[in-house]
């Protein structure tokens, strides 16, 4: 083929594993657009023309550092090299590209050093995607300068720094992911009372936050509500379009992402729009269930597992209708299950487990078909899934006054017949007394009561039978 007449071309998903004779600079001098992708080629990266406008390497071998020459391709709109086997740092002219590059893609590969630091106000990136290497450092305040910017993902890095309150005046972020890295310390108070306008997907699980977590510090109410786009086929992506012999090609790239949902790691080739999801696991987050989240309405998961919160569980979760999953597990929260989750009729994940939560599973709802495992760690709950029943099945069990006796701990049937028996030996009148008794006395006290009846009435007929008794 002609050196100078190719502009469009497409080598992805085959099993190639390289060229025959493989230059530093691939000849085509016109290039647009050229995908090696998902396919077997290895060694260092070959660095297409400077007119190139879109490269895509993703799911190869490729290895080594990027040599410098990639830095020529300042017209790049679309550059992806995830899933390779990359090393060295980040170049930082990548930055300096964001003028006109819209997606850059670099995740699942060994880069390390800190990220490019320069991002101008001019910059078109829309979607940044550096997870799983071994980034390190804090992250460049130019990323403000980013205004188009939509996807950030961080995750799976050793990025060490506060929370990027910062990042809330990016008007169309979307979806921020940063698990598994360092970030720590208390998320503060954003100046003027700046939201996130538009952030619908925050992932901050396993980093080393503390302090309490203020939802209203960060999301926008509007941004959370149901239904915000026109329909659920809408997805996160950048439609770039790149020319061709035949033409115009527009390709869309949408975001990807690995988050953990109804309760297991799942990994997203889309994500949409309408996808509301906020994972604070895995911290060191403290105090009580911010009231603030009872207004995110369209929320779809909900993660605040393993930190260290405190007090009940709000009522208000119940108006999050549109929720599918939620996990509550191992923290400190205490006292009932509100009745008011039985109106959550999408939930397929609901966990509880390891708190101190006491009383009754909420009954006549689907609380109550979830496996065991939703619930264990709890000594004080009780009714089913799990084998500690309520007393009365039709009604919520009564709780113990704090410092009496556990109830529910076998007296339940011996008190039912003793009952009985001391009310057919003694009368009516008797019976009545000692059911006064039961309902305001400790229940042992009540035994005792009735134990010294029954020995009484014994001695009553052994008397009666040796004549002593008139």
């Amino acid at each position: 083929m002609s050196t100078e007449s190719l502009k469009y071309f497409n080598l992805g998903r085959n099993l190639l594993s390289g060229f025959e004779q493989l230059p530093d600079v691939l000849p085509w001098v016109n290039l647009r657009f050229l995908s090696l992708s998902s396919n077997m080629f290895h060694g260092p990266l070959p660095i297409p023309a400077a007119s190139t406008l879109g490269y895509e390497v993703q799911d190869n071998n490729f290895a080594g550092e990027v040599p410098p020459g990639i830095c020529n391709l300042s017209s790049l709109l679309a550059l992806d090299m995830s899933n390779n086997n990359f090393s060295g740092m980040i170049p930082q002219c990548f930055g300096n590209f964001s003028d006109h590059l819209t997606l850059l893609l670099l995740g699942n590969n060994s880069f390390h050093g800190t990220l490019p630091q320069t991002y101008t106000n001019k910059s078109n990136l829309r979607m940044l995607d550096v997870s799983q290497n071994q980034l390190q450092g804090q992250l460049p305040r130019s990323l403000a300068n980013c205004l188009m910017l939509e996807t950030l993902i961080l995750s799976n890095n050793n990025l060490s720094d506060v929370f990027p309150i910062w990042l809330g005046t990016l008007p169309e972020l979307k979806l921020l992911a940063m698990r598994h890295n360092g970030f720590h310390g208390v998320i503060g108070k954003p100046k003027n009372n700046q939201r996130f306008p538009k952030l619908r997907l925050l992932d901050m699980s396993y980093n080393n936050f503390t302090g309490q977590f203020l939802a209203e510090y960060i999301f926008s109410e509007y941004a959370m509500r149901p239904n915000v786009t026109v329909s659920q086929t809408t997805y996160i992506d950048a439609d770039i379009s790149y020319e061709s012999g035949n033409g115009v090609i527009t390709l869309s790239y949408g975001s990807t992402i690995t988050i953990t949902s109804k309760g297991v790691d799942r990994y997203y080739s889309k994500i949409q729009e309408a996808f509301a999801v906020i994972d604070i696991s895995s911290n060191k987050f403290e105090g009580k269930i911010d009231d603030w989240i009872g207004n995110l309405k369209g929320l779809i998961s909900l993660n605040i597992s393993n930190n260290l919160l405190t007090g009940g569980i709000p009522s208000f979760l119940g108006n999050l209708t549109q929720l599918e999953s939620l996990d509550l597990s191992n923290n400190k929260l205490s006292g009932e299950i509100p009745q008011q989750l039985a109106q959550l009729t999408f939930l397929a994940k609901f966990n509880v487990s390891h708190n101190n939560l006491t009383g009754p599973i909420p009954s006549g709802s689907q609380l109550r078909g979830f496996n065991v495992t939703s619930y264990e760690g709890n000594s004080g709950l009780c009714g089913d899934p799990l084998p500690k029943k309520c007393g009365n099945s039709d009604t919520p069990a009564q709780l113990p006054p704090s410092g009496t006796e556990d109830s529910s701990s076998g007296f339940g049937i011996e008190f039912d017949w003793k009952f009985v028996l001391s009310g057919f030996g003694s009368g009516l009148v008797v019976g009545v007394v000692l059911a006064d008794v039961a309902i305001t006395r400790r229940p042992v006290m009540f035994l005792e009561i009735v134990g010294t009846l029954i020995r009484l009435m014994g001695r009553i007929r052994r008397w009666k039978r040796s004549g002593r008794f008139i």
